[in-house]
C-alpha cells in the first residue's frame, strides 16, 4: 500500500518540477516584459540564509543582448576568459563523470557531432555564447566575498528561477560556460562588482530542433540519498 502522504499541491508540483527542462534552441519571440516582471518577482522568494538574499540579477534583451553576445564571441576568439568561480574537471567524481559522457553522447548525437569532431564541438561551444538564439538573458551574481555559502543561496535562487520560468511558460538554460567571461559581462553591463556565477538564457523553445528532444535520466534515490533513522 502506497503510504506516502500527497496534499492538494503534490501533483501539481510534481508536473512542475518534472517538466523543467534545459532547451538549447529558442524562437526569436520576446517575453512580455509584464511576465518577466512577474517571473523574476517570484524568483525573489527563494530562501537564504538569515533572509540576506545575497543574490544580483542582470537581466539582458534587444540591442544590448545582441552587443553582448557579439563581446562574449570575440572573448572567447581570442581565448580571454576570465572566471570568477575557478572550474576544474577533476571536481567531479568517477560516477559523475560517467554521468557528463552519457548526457554529451545524447547532446551531440542529437546535433549530429560525433565524438570526435572536436571542432565541430568546439564550434558548437562558441554559437552558444549566442545564448542558443534566446531573446534574453540574465545573469546571477553574488557579492565580492570568496564564500561558498553565498553560492549556496544563489544556488536556490537560481533553481526558484528555473522554477517559475517554467510555471510561466518559459523555456530556459543555465549555461555555465557564460560565466567564463566575466569580465566581459561586467564591461558590457558596466558592473563594478559581484562575482559572476552562471547565466540563465530564456526564452520560448524552438520545439522542431533535434537538440530540444534530448532527455536525461536522474540517478535513482538510492544513489543519492541516505535516509537516517
Amino acid at each position: 500500500m502506497d503510504r506516502s502522504v500527497r496534499t492538494e499541491l503534490s501533483g501539481s508540483t510534481e508536473k512542475l518540477i518534472r517538466s523543467r527542462r534545459a532547451v538549447r534552441a529558442f524562437r526569436p519571440d520576446a517575453v512580455p516584459h509584464e511576465t518577466m516582471r512577474a517571473i523574476f518577482s517570484l524568483a525573489g522568494a527563494a530562501p537564504s540564509n538569515s533572509n540576506a538574499q545575497p543574490w544580483r540579477v542582470e537581466v539582458v534583451s534587444g540591442t544590448p543582448r545582441d552587443r553582448l553576445a557579439d563581446s562574449l564571441q570575440a572573448a572567447h576568439a581570442a581565448q580571454r576568459t576570465s572566471v570568477d568561480f575557478p572550474y576544474d574537471e577533476d571536481m567531479y567524481s568517477p560516477v559523475q563523470q560517467e554521468r557528463r559522457a552519457a548526457f554529451g553522447t545524447q547532446l551531440y548525437g542529437a546535433l549530429g557531432i560525433g565524438h570526435a569532431d572536436h571542432a565541430a564541438r568546439a564550434a558548437y561551444d562558441a554559437e552558444s555564447l549566442r545564448f542558443y538564439g534566446a531573446p534574453h538573458v540574465a545573469f546571477l551574481f553574488v557579492s565580492d566575498r570568496d564564500d561558498a555559502r553565498l553560492a549556496a543561496d544563489a544556488g536556490a535562487y537560481m533553481q526558484t528561477l528555473l522554477l517559475a520560468m517554467t510555471g510561466y511558460g518559459v523555456n530556459c538554460c543555465p549555461q555555465g560556460l557564460l560565466s567564463f567571461y566575466a569580465d566581459t559581462v561586467r564591461e558590457e553591463l558596466g558592473i563594478t562588482g559581484g562575482k559572476l556565477l552562471v547565466g540563465v538564457s530564456f526564452g520560448y523553445a524552438d520545439d522542431t530542433a533535434p537538440v530540444n528532444q534530448v532527455t536525461t535520466e536522474r540517478a535513482a534515490l538510492e544513489a543519492t540519498t541516505t535516509f537516517h533513522g
